[in-house]
């Protein structure tokens, strides 16, 4: 049960963006988000958007820092990717 982030390197909306995910669950990841203080907004599909200047205190908290391939393989792998155009909340 690991929480992992990838570097900043999303542009959007005039800022850099990281992506943390979960490699066991959603309710892992809506709670590691929540003692971050990321609110569920920031929740898409599959992942929270996470702005560039939160990126160290996710790691602080415990995030993983892993490069955005490696993060993508370990949504896979955990059974956890939604492409886009998939429905349903968790």
């Amino acid at each position: 049960m690991t929480i992992f982030v990838d570097p900043p390197n999303w542009p959007g909306h005039g800022r850099m963006w990281s992506h943390l995910v979960s490699d066991e669950s959603f309710a892992e990841l809506h709670a590691f988000a929540a003692r971050l203080g990321s609110p569920r907004r920031a929740f898409d599909r599959d992942h929270y958007d996470l702005p560039a200047e939160r990126y160290a205190e996710a790691v602080a908290l415990g995030a993983v820092e892993v490069d955005s391939r490696q993060l993508v393989r370990l949504l896979h792998e955990a059974g956890l990717r939604r492409r886009k155009g998939a429905r349903g909340a968790a």
